[in-house]
């Protein structure tokens, strides 16, 4: 049996009905019959299990995945190579297939640490993609890695300039300024108070920064002032 077929056959084994019923809710960007119904613990499991296996780029290289669960393990193997030259070279190849929220966040490169100058300018080659999830993945990393002693001026420049309509890319660039707001705040605010942003996604992050514990009171009632009425 090839890995491929390995894989799906065992991704079957531990199907659970009842998560399938709430991933099929929660990820609506892909097909319901491709979600398998199997639980992230496990998944992370099988990632470990077969990162170790030689013949594993077969199944890296075999793309589009069938399944969602394929799409997850996929990911969670990826995050886990440590070097960087070879993990940034899987994830480029990977991006392009991903289709939904989840697989997207979910893929966290630890080896990501270690050359960020470099990084970087991955990071603004997937935000200036057309492809929804690289665009997505490329700000999250911009939260992820540049917003504590990385942080500048010009990566929320960058972010405030996306024109999107995606809804997926709109969250994202939500979530990246409430994070901004929670450790940059004072540098991070004019971005607010100057309404860069389209409504939607302005209201948003403030939104979501508001129900953050890392925001004092009188900020937050600050920044619930500068929402923009319909």
């Amino acid at each position: 049996m090839d890995i491929q077929k390995e894989i799906q056959k065992e991704l079957a084994s531990f199907k659970d009905d009842t998560y399938r019923k709430m991933q099929v809710k929660i990820i609506p960007s892909v097909l319901p019959e491709s979600i398998i119904g199997v639980r992230t613990p496990e998944l992370r499991k099988l990632a470990k299990k077969y990162a170790l296996r030689e013949d594993i780029d077969l199944f890296l290289n075999n793309l589009p995945h069938k399944y969602f669960e394929e799409n997850q393990l996929h990911a969670f193997i990826v995050s886990g190579i440590k070097d960087y030259g070879e993990c940034i070279k899987k994830v480029n190849k990977f991006l392009p297939y991903v289709d939904n929220w989840a697989t997207c966040d979910q893929m966290n490169c630890k080896a990501f640490k270690q050359e960020k100058d470099a990084l970087l300018d991955s990071i603004k080659k997937w935000i200036a993609s057309k492809k929804t999830y690289s665009v997505r993945f490329g700000i999250k990393m911009l939260m992820d890695y540049f917003l504590d002693e990385d942080f500048d001026l010009e990566y929320p420049t960058l972010v405030s300039k996306i024109s999107t309509e995606e809804y997926y890319v709109k969250m994202m660039i939500a979530w990246y300024f409430a994070t901004a707001l929670t450790k940059q705040y004072e540098r991070a605010l004019p971005f607010i108070e100057k309404r860069v942003l389209e409504p939607w996604t302005h209201n948003k992050a403030i939104q979501k920064a508001t129900e953050s514990f890392c925001i004092k009171p009188e900020q937050k009632e600050y920044l619930r002032g500068l929402k923009i009425k319909k």
